[in-house]
């Protein structure tokens, strides 16, 4: 089969690997149809990931179709699936407790094993779940969405709360998008101003543009010096992070969407008079893949707006090196293989 491989950082080819064989009891085979390319890859393929052994097949944004099901797996032939990419072992106390997205041995697949940037792969089925009339290219968006809507559902923010999105990428649209689906009242403040501009003109959100005015001052100015209900933060910056509990009003919650390296500091006494909620939200669950779905099929997330960049599985090493470099006007990059 074809695949894409990340060799080395900054080294991607198309090469011929041996494909597939027959599933083992409780694994598919599936047939790549869509893969999304992610934040994570862009870091792969510069060399940023801390954690990370190359060669890599990456891609964890996937779509497909069973080709072959292992003993025991109910699925037909032909089913177009959403692949959830967290391999969890089923085991360990997270996954005991039903949090299999923080499994104590999770195995992401395209970061800790070769992912999706090919034309087969083995999932096993408990991480296979029914498109059920969704377009395989909108399949494989799913699983980007499925963070920010399980960061919006850890929130446990009542509807007509105050948020604020810090971080208008992609994760962060898509949280924005969920929370206001969710019937909160929702701001999105970053430095781009590209950025700012798409999710006010393409989105209708209100936006805070904190490369012309300080985020202290513009949250102070947007909710009377109380602060927000609720903050999200996804912007995988040990500074905003930081920031972002002074941006939060009494009684509310932070909540930690992306994730940084570094130590986080911040003042307890303010932590405490605020008595605040801090929250850590990390990959998504089986509901949050149902709920995104199922608001695809509504029509309340606008996919058409959202994909900006399309390729194939031979022009992925060119486009991916390319995209990496030049992100004027990328939302979100989506290779077809099948």
């Amino acid at each position: 089969m074809k695949a894409v491989i990340c060799r080395s950082p900054g080294d991607l080819v198309v090469e011929d690997r041996p494909a597939p064989s027959t599933p083992p009891p409780g694994w598919a085979l599936i047939a790549v149809s869509h893969v999304g390319i992610c934040g994570t890859d862009y870091h792969i393929f510069e060399g940023k990931h801390p954690f990370l052994a190359y060669p890599r097949i990456m891609g964890h944004e996937v779509s497909g179709t069973v080709i072959e099901a292992g003993e025991g797996v109910d699925l037909p032939v032909g089913e177009p699936v959403i692949i959830n990419p967290y391999l969890a072992c089923g085991k360990c106390i997270a996954c005991r407790q039903g949090k299999p997205n923080c499994c104590v041995r999770i195995e992401v697949l395209g970061v800790h094993r070769d992912g999706a940037m090919c034309e087969r792969i083995l999932v096993p089925a408990q991480n296979l779940y029914p498109a059920n009339g969704l377009s395989l290219a909108d399949a494989a968006a799913v699983e980007f969405l499925a963070i920010g809507a399980h960061a919006v559902r850890r929130s446990l923010a009542d509807p007509g709360a105050r948020a604020l999105v810090i971080g208008a990428g992609p994760i962060g649209l898509g949280t924005a998008l969920f929370a206001r689906i969710a019937g909160l009242d929702v701001t999105l403040l970053d430095m781009s101003m590209e950025r700012l501009g798409f999710a006010a003109s393409e989105l209708g959100f209100a936006t805070l543009d904190a490369s012309r005015q300080s985020a202290t001052d513009l949250v102070r100015e947007a909710t009377n010096g109380e602060g927000f209900d609720v903050i999200f933060d996804a912007t995988g910056n040990t500074q905003s992070v930081q920031s972002a509990f002074a941006h939060v009003a009494h009684g509310g919650t932070l909540v930690l969407v992306s994730v940084v390296k570094d130590d986080i500091v911040f003042s307890d006494p303010e932590f405490h008079k605020r008595e605040m909620t801090l929250i850590g939200s990390r990959n998504a669950l089986r509901a949050d893949f149902d709920h995104v779905a199922a608001s695809i099929r509504d029509g309340a997330v606008p996919l058409e707006k959202l994909v900006t960049h399309r390729t194939t599985l031979s022009d992925t090493p060119r486009d991916l090196a390319r995209w990496a470099r030049e992100k004027s006007g990328l939302i979100k990059a989506v290779i077809q293989v099948g």
